[in-house]
């Protein structure tokens, strides 16, 4: 009779055993053992500011069924002067708050965005705690922030806070060790898809974007966020290790886009575009251009173009200097968007009409080719940290283009317009 029942009790512990999970080392009934948490990554989507993909972390309390997602990369176009400003400023407002997971999932679903769920296999105390400083960052007076691109984003706001709570093993396992990538590098890497959103991201961005990172500050996307915890191994505080993910579960595949494994290979197309436009900007320099009303036209209108869409692009760049955006500084592409190129614009249809503006015109150009090619001999000082040799590439052979042919002396054009033939 004992031994029944105890072999009665000694299967029901088994049982026990195998059906509870295995949230750590807590024992039943301690704070926290009721939760689970899980990190939550949504991959690609189509618009520009899903390329990067995306986070939120999970909590479920299986006692009371309450399942919430936090998430750190909230923002709304509902005041858009104010969010245009702020924008203009580097000063975005992003928010954190907590949605229903079954409502976040579903979203993502109807978005056709992979989703991958790890859950986390941390301490009932751990994740009591976690949950506790997500709760209070969810407040009304904790839950806005300065949204930083690459410094302080949704990704980084969950790297530093599971950081947190595993005592620092997160910058202590990737703090230094290097990944032969930049910021720039995987901005080429998520924009490429859309050329002009790349040709701009690449060409607003400075010197500061061109630093090697490290793991953990790669850790700025959400993606390699959710790969590099994968094999994560934490000591715990008995002194035992386990790893951080308990498991793992691609919940939907989705639809999306997929994510490009390195940048594109556009150096010689940018080259041979800025070969195309010098070749054409030179060309004013011939005689039958000069002679040709039309084709006159045509060759200074597009070089008009050109120089204010430059222009514009180099006023811009000075602007940022005078903003919070960081990785704007050091932008050696004002060596080649100089924001003279926009008095070039004025002067180039001037010259058409008044022999007297070719002087100018022709001063103008000379002075922003010969600003082109020192921007040029800098980059290949060992003092440069940009990675422009695509821009070097297709403004260079422009700006040289421009000049020459503008060198023309205003008496080798004829000084009245109706000489032109057509």
């Amino acid at each position: 009779m004992v031994t029944s029942t105890l072999r009665k009790r000694a299967l029901l512990a088994l049982v026990i055993l195998l059906i509870t999970p295995a949230y750590g080392s807590g024992q039943a009934g301690e704070p926290g053992s009721e939760l689970r948490v899980w990190l939550v990554t949504a991959g690609p989507g189509d618009a520009v500011w899903e390329r990067y993909g995306h986070n939120a972390l999970r909590v479920l309390d299986t006692r009371t069924g309450y399942d919430v997602s936090f998430n750190w990369g909230i923002f709304s176009f509902g005041q858009p002067v104010q969010f245009i400003i702020r924008f203009l400023q580097g000063r975005m407002v992003y928010t954190m708050a907590p949605f229903d997971t079954g409502a976040m999932l579903s979203a993502y679903a109807r978005d056709g965005r992979a989703v991958v769920q790890q859950e986390l296999d941390l301490t009932p105390s751990e994740k009591l705690e976690l949950l506790m400083l997500a709760e209070t960052n969810a407040r009304p007076e904790n839950r806005d922030y300065v949204y930083q691109y690459f410094l302080d984003n949704c990704s980084t706001r969950i790297r530093d806070l599971l950081d947190r709570i595993i005592g620092g093993q997160l910058t202590e396992a990737f703090g230094s060790m290097e990944t032969e990538t930049s910021y720039r590098w995987h901005t080429q890497r998520l924009t490429q898809v859309d050329p002009f959103i790349y040709a701009g991201m690449d060409a607003l961005l400075g010197g500061p974007t061109d630093q090697e990172l490290t793991v953990w500050e790669e850790m700025f996307l959400p993606l390699t966020l959710r790969d590099r915890v994968r094999d994560v191994t934490v000591r715990r505080p008995d002194g035992s290790q386990r790893a951080l993910v308990l498991n793992e579960e691609s919940t939907d595949p989705g639809t999306g886009p997929s994510e490009e494994a390195a940048p594109p290979a556009w150096l010689i197309s940018f080259l041979a575009l800025g070969l195309l436009s010098g070749a054409t900007f030179s060309s004013l320099s011939l005689t039958r251009v000069r002679d040709s009303r039309l084709w006159r036209r045509v060759v200074l209108g597009m070089a008009c173009a050109w120089s204010g869409l430059f222009g514009l692009l180099g006023m811009i760049l000075v602007a940022l200097l005078f903003t919070d955006h960081l990785f704007a500084w050091r932008n050696e592409n004002l060596f080649l968007a100089n924001p003279l190129l926009v008095a070039s614009a004025l002067a180039l249809p001037l010259s058409y009409a008044d022999p007297s503006w070719q002087a100018r015109a022709r001063w103008i150009s000379t002075t922003c080719a010969g600003v082109a090619l020192l921007g040029l001999m800098w980059h290949i000082t060992p003092w440069s940290v940009h990675q422009n040799g695509s821009f070097i590439a297709l403004l260079l052979p422009a700006h040289l283009g421009l000049a020459w042919g503008l060198r023309a002396t205003p008496q080798s054009v004829p000084s009245d317009p109706a000489a032109l033939r057509d």
